[in-house]
This record gives C-alpha cells, sequence and structure tokens, in this order.
C-alpha cells in the first residue's frame, strides 16, 4: 500500500491530554453494558449499540448507568491541548498515514454519492459529507455520544459525525489482536467511515421486523465491512494496493469476529462471526459497487 506523496484530509483534529467538555452516554459506559451483557473482548465501539442506548427509556439508562458505576478511563481530550501527532514519532506517523486514508475515503464515495450508487432506504443525500478524523490520547469528549476511553477502540459518533481513534490503537492489532501491517489499519479507519455512510443513508435506523437489536447490529456492521471493501477496491490503483494487502484487512477482520473475541453464544453476537466479516469484506472488495453491500436486503438472518 502506498501513502507517500498521496493527499491528506483537511478533516482532522488533533486532541491532547486535558479535560474536555461534552456530555450525553459515556461511551466507557455502553462498553461496559457489553461486557455486562456478555459480549467478551469488544474493542471497536459498536455505533448501533449506542442508538439503541440513547433510544432506552430514561429509567432504564439510570438502572443500567448505576450497575457499570465505578468504572473509571482516562482524562478527556480537548482541542488546543497538547498534540497527540507531536507526542511521539509513531503517532506522527499514524497520524499522516489516517489522514491519507481519510482523504482516499472522501475521493471514493464523494462520487458514489453524486452517482447515486448506494444502497436505498427511502431517500438518500445527493452529497458526501465526509466525517471529521479526531485522534485522542487516553480519553476524549463527544459531541453528544459522551466520553469514551482509549479502551473503547476506534469508533464513530452519528451525533457530531465524527471518527474518533487513539494512534495507540494501531499497536493493539499488531500485538493483541495480531493483525499487523498499514493495510488492516486502513480497513479500521474505512470501516468507521462506512458507519457514516450509513447514517447518511438511514441504514441504521433500520430494524427488521421478528429481530433482535443484536442481530440489527450485526447487519450494521457486516454493511459497515463490505463499505469498507468498496472503498478498498475504488482505491485499489491509487494506493497500490496489493493481494498481500488484502490479506491484512482480511485478517483484521477475522481477529474481531464475535467468535474470535470469544463469544460462543451466537444470539449475543452484535458484529458478526470472523467468517461473516471476511466474507462481506470481500464482497464488496471483489465488486466495488455499494449497492452489493445491502445486508438488510438479506431476508433470512441465517443467510448473512
Amino acid at each position: 500500500m502506498r501513502t507517500e506523496g498521496q493527499r491528506k484530509s483537511s478533516n482532522f483534529e488533533d486532541r491532547g491530554s486535558g479535560r474536555g467538555g461534552g456530555g450525553g452516554v459515556p461511551i466507557q459506559a455502553l462498553a461496559g453494558l457489553v461486557r455486562l451483557l456478555g459480549v467478551k473482548g469488544t474493542l471497536i465501539a459498536g455505533f448501533v449499540i449506542v442508538v439503541a442506548f440513547v433510544l432506552m427509556p430514561a429509567g432504564l439508562k439510570e438502572e443500567i448507568l448505576g450497575a457499570l458505576t465505578g468504572s473509571t478511563g482516562g482524562t478527556p481530550s480537548e482541542p488546543g491541548a497538547a498534540s497527540v501527532c507531536e507526542a511521539s514519532q509513531a503517532n506522527g506517523a499514524a497520524c499522516e498515514f489516517s489522514r491519507v486514508v481519510l482523504a482516499s475515503t472522501e475521493d471514493v464515495w464523494m462520487p458514489l454519492f453524486a452517482d447515486g450508487a448506494l444502497p436505498t432506504y427511502g431517500s438518500s443525500p445527493a452529497d458526501y459529507r465526509p466525517p471529521t478524523l479526531v485522534v485522542f490520547a487516553n480519553g476524549v469528549s463527544t459531541g453528544g455520544c459522551g466520553d469514551a476511553t482509549s479502551a473503547a477502540g476506534p469508533f464513530y459518533c452519528p451525533a457530531d459525525q465524527k471518527l474518533y481513534i487513539d494512534p495507540s490503537f494501531y499497536d493493539v492489532m499488531e500485538k493483541r489482536l495480531r493483525a499487523p501491517g498499514d493495510f488492516a489499519q486502513a480497513y479500521v479507519i474505512a470501516h468507521e467511515v462506512g458507519h457514516h455512510v450509513q447514517n447518511l443513508i438511514g441504514s441504521t435506523r433500520l430494524q427488521p421486523k421478528g429481530e433482535t437489536s443484536n442481530q440489527a447490529s450485526v447487519r450494521v456492521e457486516l454493511q459497515a465491512d463490505c463499505l469498507a471493501g468498496v472503498w478498498g477496491r475504488s482505491a485499489q490503483s491509487a494506493l497500490e494496493i496489493t493481494d498481500e494487502d488484502l490479506g491484512e484487512a482480511l485478517t483484521a477482520a477475522h481477529a474481531i469476529g464475535d467468535d474470535t473475541l470469544g463469544q460462543t453464544d451466537q444470539t449475543e453476537f452484535t458484529h458478526g462471526s470472523s467468517e461473516q466479516r471476511k466474507r462481506w469484506f470481500r464482497r464488496g472488495f471483489e465488486n466495488g459497487d455499494a449497492r452489493q453491500c445491502d445486508t438488510f436486503a438479506v431476508q433470512n438472518y441465517r443467510a448473512l
């Protein structure tokens, strides 16, 4: 994968350590909720879990948050604090890399939105509004999704349409998840951008009849994987993506499957099995057509 000499996105925020503002639902509490429900080892925040929690009755929210009282995390970051990107050479390289990947997603999704080459759920926006990528250290405050710690992993906040990542997660991928490589890292960003695309076209608001919220969450996550694959196929020439790079992304997709992360009860899956995640990413990568990523068109959940 070639990133040298590529355009870098200006939709980027560097936040250091400090005391942040914000509010809303604490994402670290939602991570605790996931663990409380039995989803072990979740490293990438589930967008649907955030939405589901926001829609809960106030009393139930209080009961859940009360059960989670006592969880702690790093101090939220705020704009204007010490630079995350300048904290180390590794962070600087991660920031530059992330900006290149984000720029590439912009170059891919803008024309696809303009052409209407998307799954449709009623009405789709004609223009692509790029998300902003926020890098932080230890903890961060979002504009509507509450506070999060680095332990939550990369995530997308639909309320402020921003992606959040602590650059140290790239080390987690390599050492803990055993998913090294620059394209594996790019896949993570592209997956979160996929959630942004879903937010714009409305698929995250769907709840298939007769299915649980966990099953709807799996559909959302697998679609985001497929959309990440569409990006990879569309950017293949510009970034010189090779078969070896594809293997890195598939390794990463496998590493974050619910079963690989330790969940044995399929009814508790929120992201999909390793096999499903690999298959849907490959589907997007092989055909490059976002319309083939309509996981909600698969009527039988077991056929996903």
